[in-house]
């Protein structure tokens, strides 16, 4: 029960994280949030592992954080600023994959001993980097319009309802897009099923999962709690 109950604690730990950058740092602590979750993310989903009977590989927790990000950026302020996180991650996702390329050309010393660690890491798989890239600005974006649309019809009523849909609906674009370029013609029809529907459910579980911490959020902007970091200098 230890990868469930990992699982568990880093969906606790992971919300709160986000929570606690917004009320230190405000705006800039949810942009910051945004910068990594995008690399924690692509690093995890290198590690598969078996979850309540399921196999799926890591990172579906961090990532789905910078959904959170972008409704509370979406709910507090403007859909602007909730698309501007989404290119500051785009930014670095491209970023970390052109500087690490060139990291791990580098001759290593004969002393080194994680050289090869890091290659294995970090290796270019064009299809995977492709997938990547496409399916989180895809979705991202899709989610801070459905979420601005969905707020102009229901104000600041629904709260729970606006989250989960937009960031549900978003995330089902994200892993259609994904699995589609990163696995077809690669893997047969079964395994690209198995890593779609698990993926989804767990997604959604967490998307259910993040709806306390959205309306937390906005209660600290409402009580101008926030960005404390910087009122204290």
């Amino acid at each position: 029960m230890i990868n469930e109950f990992l699982l568990i604690g880093s969906i606790i730990i992971g919300f709160f994280l986000v929570i606690i950058a917004y009320k230190l740092f405000g705006k800039m602590g949810l942009f910051v949030w945004v910068a990594i979750g995008v690399i924690i993310a692509n690093i995890e989903v290198m590690k598969t592992v078996e979850v309540f009977g399921m196999v799926t590989a890591l990172g579906n927790v961090v990532y789905s954080s910078i959904f959170l990000v972008t409704d509370i950026l979406n709910e507090n302020y403007s859909k602007k600023e909730a698309q501007k996180a989404v290119w500051v991650g785009f930014f670095v996702l491209i970023s970390v994959t052109i500087l690490m390329q060139i990291t791990i050309n580098f001759i290593p010393d004969e002393s080194d001993k994680l050289s090869v660690h890091l290659t294995n890491i970090f290796e270019f798989f064009p299809r995977i980097a492709i997938a990547s890239l496409t399916a989180y600005l895809i979705s991202q974006s899709f989610d801070v319009l459905l979420f601005a649309k969905l707020k102009k019809i229901h104000k600041r009523k629904l709260l729970w309802f606006r989250n989960n849909s937009s960031t549900i609906i978003s995330q089902l674009i994200d892993t259609t897009i994904f699995t589609s370029i990163a696995f077809a013609g690669e893997q047969n029809l079964d395994i690209i099923l198995q890593i779609f529907i698990t993926s989804m459910i767990l997604k959604i579980v967490i998307s259910f999962c993040d709806t306390p911490f959205i309306y937390w959020a906005r209660k600290l902007c409402d009580k101008n709690t926030i960005n404390l970091a910087s009122k204290r200098i």
